[in-house]
């Protein structure tokens, strides 16, 4: 039997980047996945690759968003993938509405599915899994806001944590910080900004990167997690090339 079999996965951003590579793995380890994000063209070209992945186009910041999913598909899984790009300059260099543009955005999203997750609430045993960022971890200050709204979802999620607990839903909150993803368009465009900002090729910042992952690293993790029938210990997890690594509570 394969590792999701009759499991419920649904991911907000699954049609690029790491999200993209979350919904090809759940459907290859015998979940039945929904994908959502809000590039219907994107969506299309996923659902003729796989033809069984159910798909919904819509903008994951709206407040309405996780009713209407919800309503369609209860997950086993809930992967939350979706976000912004972050700018690419100094501190002095952004305007506020280029520092906040993370917050409005991850941050919104997470903040809605969780509450979302709670108020409803998703079935006993549900797993929420927050892909967020090293960067919120170790900081990044040619990002802007980036850092400060990626450690806000991993607060969301350890909030929605204590509440799931308090009132005994057996709901379970992870959040995942993967470094640099040189495969994804979000890992390239944190590379050439940073190449820029320290005057380096972008060959010799990767190579400066110890272990960087790649999304299907960061996919298998989150099967890792998903698949998962016991106790997990920990609730934030580091993303590298190694694999994963829980961050001391």
């Amino acid at each position: 039997m394969l590792a999701l079999t009759g499991k419920d996965v649904v991911v907000i951003g699954g049609s690029r980047g790491v999200g993209r590579r979350i919904v090809e793995a759940a459907h290859s380890n015998g979940a039945r996945v929904f994908a959502v994000a809000r590039q219907e063209g994107a969506l299309k070209r996923l659902q003729q690759e796989l033809s069984d992945v159910q798909i919904m186009s819509l903008d994951a910041t709206d407040d309405d968003a996780p009713r209407k999913i919800f309503d369609v598909r209860q997950p086993s899984v809930l992967a939350i993938c979706a976000g912004a790009f972050p700018p690419a300059a100094p501190l002095h260099e952004q305007s506020w509405q280029e520092f906040g543009r993370n917050w409005e955005a991850d941050v919104r999203i997470a903040f809605n599915f969780c509450k979302a997750a709670i108020l409803r609430p998703l079935p006993l045993g549900t797993k929420i899994i927050l892909v967020s960022s090293g960067a919120a971890l170790a900081g990044s200050p040619n990002s802007g806001g980036y850092a400060g709204a990626k450690r806000t979802q991993m607060f969301i999620a350890n909030y929605a944590q204590k509440e799931s607990d308090r009132l005994g839903l057996e709901l379970r909150f992870i959040s995942l910080a993967p470094r640099i993803m040189p495969d994804t368009d979000l890992g390239r465009h944190a590379i050439a900004g940073y190449s820029r900002y320290l005057g380096v090729s972008p060959a010799d910042f990767v190579r400066s990167m110890a272990s960087p992952p790649t999304s299907s690293h960061v996919a298998t993790a989150f099967i890792e997690l998903a698949a998962n029938t016991g106790p997990i210990e920990g609730n934030t997890f580091i993303v590298s090339g190694r694999g994963l690594e829980a961050v001391p509570q």
